[in-house]
């Protein structure tokens, strides 16, 4: 990782994850990809390494990120998929050219087209973005209870009632707001 730039808030869902790369929608956001080369930084952690990128592509990705958010949002809570999402998505999708391959390990793995297509890269994100709001994987979209995060998650919980999209940064700090609260209400409390 490159020093200076947030951490990457990463998930068990390549879609959910790169929505993740926009934080805390709702109160003071944290872009996670500000330059071109943080996103290649985040395919790189996300196996899809791509030798390079370029303002244009940076705004490609941006533009499938808001996409997906906005669709899955819209999934989560039973609305209809916005069609300028919808779109988008299906745009990224059809330019990769991305194959899945098989390691020796019995792993799947990305190909990208090229050492340093992004626009592979995306749609590989793209498809996956379409196999969890057309809801063909097992688990749930949900959102965020934080307030101010409200981002999109995969809940694969065995209950499907998990309801931060990352219990080490939203819901602790939740638990940690809770807590706090119940302390000041508590008379004669050690603080």
């Amino acid at each position: 990782m490159r020093a200076g730039f947030p951490d990457f808030r990463l998930g068990n869902v390549l879609a959910t994850s790169f929505t993740g790369t926009l934080s805390e929608r709702h109160g003071n956001a944290v872009e996670r990809i500000p330059v071109p080369h943080r996103l290649v930084d985040w395919l790189a952690v996300n196996d899809l390494a791509v030798d390079s990128c370029t303002p244009a592509q940076l705004d490609l990705a941006r533009e499938l990120r808001e996409s997906i958010h906005a669709a899955a949002t819209a999934a989560a809570i039973q609305d209809a998929l916005p069609a300028s999402a919808v779109q988008v998505i299906n745009d990224r999708s059809a330019q990769g050219r991305a194959a899945a391959i098989l390691t020796p390990e019995g792993e799947r793995r990305w190909r990208l087209g090229s050492a340093s297509c992004v626009e592979d890269a995306l749609g590989v994100i793209a498809a996956d973005a379409i196999s969890i709001i057309a809801g063909e994987r097992d688990g749930k979209l949900a959102l965020c209870a934080s307030p101010t995060c409200r981002a999109a998650f995969f809940d694969t919980s065995q209950s499907r009632t998990r309801k931060w999209c990352d219990m080490n940064t939203c819901g602790n700090r939740q638990k940690k707001a809770r807590f706090n609260a119940n302390q000041r209400k508590t008379p004669g409390s050690v603080a």
